[in-house]
């Protein structure tokens, strides 16, 4: 993980995914002393949040596109 992080704000959900994924691939090792760890996890919150807001914004735009065909 770099040292100059983009704002999770500005992370689409691909970025946001992989960032998550490596996030818990560094708490699992260990290694970490307990801020560092502290700070992965915030970060690994946050990631899973910007997340969650894509999946609910993309379930959204189906969901309305959907509602516009039926009959």
């Amino acid at each position: 993980m770099s040292d100059e992080q983009i704002p999770v704000s500005e992370l689409g959900y691909e970025k946001a995914r992989d960032e998550l994924i490596e996030v818990v691939r560094i708490l699992e090792a260990g290694g970490q002393d307990l801020d560092s760890s502290l700070a992965l996890w915030e970060r690994g919150e946050e990631l899973a949040a910007r997340c969650t807001e894509h999946l609910d914004g993309a379930r959204k735009r189906i969901d309305a596109v959907l509602g516009e065909e039926a009959p």
